[in-house]
């Protein structure tokens, strides 16, 4: 296992488990999309959309909303289609109850994916626990290019 910084469930290949993450994963829920495009949860939700996953932006403030043709919800719940990966973009102190609906949710997803300085070591060991990888302090508009990945799901 990686130390938190730049953790993943990975065993001792990090990089070969977010491969598998990456190219495994076709629905994505974004939480705290941000309607501003300067916004890094903006882009990335243009960037992973333009890479051919189905991504749900999240965010209560925004719910009903469309955000790069995409309808945002109020929360995990509301997302209309099981997903297979929650990329958070949300502070640290958001974990606990963004794992919580995961694990309430009737189709879990299989990764729970946190951006850059968004880290909680608690909640990675809770949600291993319950057989969900973990990927913290990363950034999949930056792991999809650096691991050669740009294009696969178009």
């Amino acid at each position: 296992m990686m130390p938190a910084h730049g953790r993943a469930s990975a065993g001792r290949d990090p990089d070969a488990a977010l491969r598998r993450i990456l190219t495994g994963t076709t629905t994505i829920a974004l939480l705290g999309a941000s309607a501003n495009p300067a916004r890094p949860s903006h882009q990335v939700l243009g960037y992973l959309i333009a890479a051919g996953y189905r991504v749900h932006p999240v965010n209560p403030g925004l719910a009903g909303q469309t955000l790069l043709g995409r309808t945002v919800h109020a929360g995990l719940a509301d997302v209309p289609e099981p997903v297979e990966m929650v990329d958070v973009f949300r502070d640290s102190s958001h974990l606990p109850r963004i794992l919580a609906e995961m694990l309430a949710l009737d189709v879990r997803p299989k990764v729970l994916w946190t951006q850059l300085g968004v880290v909680d070591d608690t909640v990675a060991a809770q949600a291993e626990a319950a057989g969900i990888a973990v990927v913290m302090d990363r950034c999949p508009a930056i792991e999809i290019p650096r691991l050669g990945l740009a294009g696969r799901h178009r």
